[in-house]
């Protein structure tokens, strides 16, 4: 009995032995578990946690308003629904074949789907379906009670003018962030700073908290020196001119002369900004800063001022035209007639090449080199828009034998429009030279822009300049400009028309050309100057005296009127108004 007794104990502490031992190390399996989660995945594990429970969000912010210079609105962001839908358990082609049921309604594409698709295998919590929709279809895919499909309010870039300097605003993506014109040179001041919000779910992703960690900064407004209704007269003249004369692009700039603020800037093809990006790389170009273009004629302002300012010529000197030819370096450049023998003043009123290049002459190599650079040509302008030519102008040291004589009559040189305007607004200054500005103010933002005109580089004396207004005054009285003459107002101005250089023949055309207008009005003291430019007209009149020069005419009639700017003369008074005839060519 006793030796049973013993059996039984030997067993039971055998079992004891065993069953703590497989305690022991269950305890020390999951004390080595504790420790590997705890310890050493701790922060692996405790992201995925994160991840799966709570994520982060950007809280985008107001983007500022565009004003023109009178307060009213250009550009602005309006609110808009979003769509998007939350991902949950089922498997992702269940959920991408709920989405479909709003194909119709949202119009999704292929591309679409795919793209919702690829956020769902993503295991995404927030895929978008269709966003910046309008406010109605929104509502109309709320109404369908698909699981998972909720809005999000966005806001979206809303041009309530549309064409209308549409190449100054430019353009904005899906993000409103900016892609041209003022929207992407200035896009850091209009987009302010994002926030952060950070959002908890539960174990079924379902949100439970939101917290701000990070408050948006909206972005400043900015106010441009562009008139709207002044925009408005431009663009419309602008584009009956292109159609009229069936031009490739045309260009009209308008600036106040003293102060350098554009007050119109239009190029034609444009576009929509509502519906950016444009349909053409054409159309999206703003010809007046960045179309690169040999001046022509309207380039002997440079000539005039460099000869003038320097003392080369006077009024009472007097040019042999030679009846219309001269021969530089055996090449033989032409009048666009026979003149005899004209004044200094002729030349330019005129516009003989054979005329100015013997001014050119006088002038010299180094002396004209300084005055081009005084007038900045070959360097931006420093306009606050994207995207701005230089323009090109070689050294002396790179001048051929035949140099002088182009760069006397606007050729071997390119320019951009904005650049002709600035020359000429320095002539309308009488010699003040101010800078081209589209930025009027940015509220908030100290101007450090300078305001009084005699704080800028003088390139001609005023002496000077004031010779060379009473010569442009009489190019629109009896030269070559006679269709931009407005009754009862005093102008000034200078014609262009240049041959266009075809790459593929390696020499100028005779039948492609640029036609240009530049001047400002009143003489006295301008308030507004203005260049035209219209690229191949292709009627029979080309010249820029025929088709450029009349564009001036209407828009600053116009402007005029709207500027309550009087007529200075009386309007009975006789005078000769005819236009160009068609031997003439500015």
């Amino acid at each position: 009995m006793n030796f049973v007794n013993d059996m039984y104990q030997k067993k039971a502490r055998r079992r004891t032995r065993i069953l703590v031992l497989m305690l022991s190390f269950w305890v020390l399996a999951i004390i080595f578990r504790l420790l590997q989660l705890q310890v050493f995945h701790h922060a692996g594990l405790r992201a995925q946690v994160i991840e799966q429970n709570q994520n982060t969000a950007d809280i985008l912010p107001k983007r500022g308003t565009i004003y023109d210079r009178n307060g009213k609105i250009l550009a602005r962001s309006v609110p808009i629904p979003s769509i998007f839908y939350a991902p949950s358990a089922e498997p992702v082609e269940k959920q991408v074949a709920s989405i479909r049921k709003l194909e119709d309604v949202l119009s999704l594409t292929p591309r679409d789907l795919d793209k919702i698709r690829a956020g769902l295998q993503k295991n995404s919590h927030f895929v978008w379906v269709k966003r910046k929709v309008d406010p109605r279809l929104a509502e109309m895919a709320l109404s369908l009670k698909i699981n998972g499909i909720r809005t999000q309010e966005e806001t979206k870039r809303f041009y309530p003018l549309g064409t209308l300097a549409a190449h100054v605003l430019g353009g904005v993506d899906i993000d409103d962030n900016g892609l041209s014109g003022i929207e992407y040179k200035h896009n850091p001041v209009l987009q302010g700073q994002k926030g952060k919000v950070m959002i908890l779910r539960d174990a079924k992703k379902r949100e439970y908290h939101f917290e701000i960690t990070a408050e948006p900064v909206n972005g400043r407004d900015i106010i441009l020196t562009i008139d709207e209704t002044i925009q408005y007269i431009a663009q419309k003249e602008l584009e009956k001119a292109v159609a009229d004369n069936r031009a490739n692009w045309g260009v009209v700039i308008i600036s106040c002369p003293a102060s350098g603020e554009i007050l119109a800037m239009a190029s034609v093809p444009t576009f929509d900004p509502n519906s950016y990006p444009p349909p053409t790389p054409e159309a999206d170009m703003n010809q007046g800063i960045r179309r690169n273009i040999e001046p022509g004629s309207t380039f002997k302002i440079v000539t005039a001022a460099a000869a003038i300012e320097n003392h080369r010529v006077t009024s009472a000197d007097a040019f042999d035209c030679r009846e219309g030819s001269i021969t530089i370096a055996g090449s033989q450049i032409r009048d666009h007639q026979a003149f005899g023998v004209l004044s200094f003043p002729e030349v330019i009123i005129h516009s003989s090449n054979v005329g100015t290049i013997q001014v050119g002459q006088r002038i010299g190599p180094e002396l004209f080199s300084r005055t081009i650079q005084a007038f900045r040509f070959g360097r931006k302008t420093g306009i606050e828009l994207p995207g701005e030519e230089p323009g090109k102008f070689a050294p002396t040291t790179a001048w051929n034998k035949r140099s002088l004589a182009s760069l006397s009559i606007g050729y071997e040189i390119s320019v951009t429009p904005l650049q002709i305007l600035q020359a000429m607004n320095a002539i309308a200054n009488r010699g003040a030279l101010v800078p081209p500005r589209i930025i009027k103010a940015i509220p908030g933002v100290p101007d450090k822009t300078k305001k009084m005109t005699d704080a800028y580089p003088q390139v001609m004396s005023p002496a000077a300049a004031e010779k060379l207004v009473a010569v442009l005054e009489r190019v629109v009285l009896e030269g070559t400009g006679r269709a931009a003459f407005i009754e009862g107002y005093d102008v000034a101005g200078k014609t262009g028309t240049t041959q266009k250089y075809d790459p593929q023949l390696k020499c100028y055309s005779s039948s492609k050309h640029i036609a240009l207008f530049v001047g400002f009005v009143p003489v006295d003291k301008p308030l507004l100057s203005m260049i035209i430019v219209l690229d191949e007209p292709k009627k029979d009149e080309y010249y820029g005296g025929q088709v450029a020069a009349p564009v001036f005419r209407e828009v600053a009639r116009r402007v005029l009127r709207y500027l309550h700017v009087y007529p200075q003369k009386s309007p009975a008074k006789a005078v000769l108004t005819a236009s160009l005839t068609r031997g003439e060519k500015p």
